[in-house]
């Protein structure tokens, strides 16, 4: 009776501590449902102060899937300011081949759909991709944050501001960062990893404290919590299965390498036998193997 006590004092106590984070999709789509929450981190995107933002709307999103049979797909946030800017913003923890083709893709859809059959160009207006990594993209430079625009490359002058892709890399902060940067903030706060940590955060700004605030009440909605335990199995998933693939594929490659170099060992014994003037036939009879495998490897060594 006592084991089944403590066990079940365990499990309550386990709840009580449970908190979402953020790095799971579901938990920052969530997080941007907040108005609140949604201004902050645009106003630290757009390095703006937030009472300057003054109204931003949530335009529908569907799970974005990259193949028919996709089980994870991409969750995103999309965002209409006052001006008629756009922002499509996602989390991301999972790696996606063809990562930069792919934003270029769904931002240049998003810019091209903003217009009607028949309407001019001059009504186009700005639109901003931001993707939240929770791993490391960029792996030759340390720079956790990054703007990319169109430019000329020789002069390096800005050639249009109407499409731009902020990337943010989570994985590349610093432990001991103490930055007064807005942004650098919310990344912090997106990727903690327990209550204490974003309780911390709260304390630095008011809009970050909100967050913590909807994180709580979200973690412990049990509707909530069960669609992201379901998201987080999802994701869970998917890694497993990239691993596995790519395991397999260094397995198959190191076959075919020790083949390869199987191979390349018998073509220099064949040619040495050959060199020291013996036939193909006392060469194939010498190591065990057809005429027509001598011939073929002494003919490709000699292309």
């Amino acid at each position: 009776m006592k084991q089944a006590d403590a066990l079940k004092e365990n499990v309550e106590r386990n709840n009580d501590n449970f908190i979402m984070l953020p790095t799971v999709d579901f938990c920052f789509k969530s997080l941007m449902n907040n108005p609140k929450v949604r201004k902050g981190f645009i106003a630290a995107l757009l390095k703006k102060d937030p009472e300057s933002i003054r109204e931003t709307v949530l335009l529908p999103t569907m799970l974005r899937q990259e193949y028919p049979d996709d089980k994870l797909g991409v969750l995103d946030v999309r965002v209409l300011l006052e001006d008629k800017t756009q922002i499509d913003m996602e989390m991301q923890v999972a790696y996606f081949a063809y990562w930069d083709a792919r934003v270029l893709f769904y931002l240049s859809k998003i810019f091209a759909d903003q217009l009607k059959r028949g309407e001019p160009y001059e009504n186009l207006k700005k639109c901003i991709h931001v993707s939240i990594l929770d791993f490391i993209h960029f792996e030759k430079d340390t720079e956790c944050y990054r703007t990319i625009c169109f430019c000329d490359k020789k002069t390096g002058k800005k050639y249009t501001d109407l499409m731009e892709i902020q990337i943010l890399e989570l994985k590349k902060l610093p432990t001991d960062i103490r930055s007064g940067d807005d942004l650098i903030k919310w990344m912090k706060f997106f990727g903690g990893k327990s209550r204490k940590e974003f309780a911390a955060m709260a304390k630095t700004d008011s809009f970050i404290e909100e967050a913590y605030k909807e994180l709580e009440k979200l973690s412990a909605d049990e509707r909530a919590k069960l669609e992201y335990e379901a998201r987080e199995r999802a994701i869970r998933d998917y890694n497993s299965q990239m691993s596995s693939a790519l395991r397999l594929g260094e397995q198959k490659g190191m076959e075919r390498g020790i083949r390869q170099g199987e191979r390349e060992e018998r073509r220099r014994i064949i040619e040495n036998q050959l060199k020291k003037g013996r036939s193909m036939e006392e060469t194939a009879e010498l190591l065990g193997l057809n005429l027509s495998e001598v011939r073929e490897l002494a003919g490709k060594e000699k292309e």
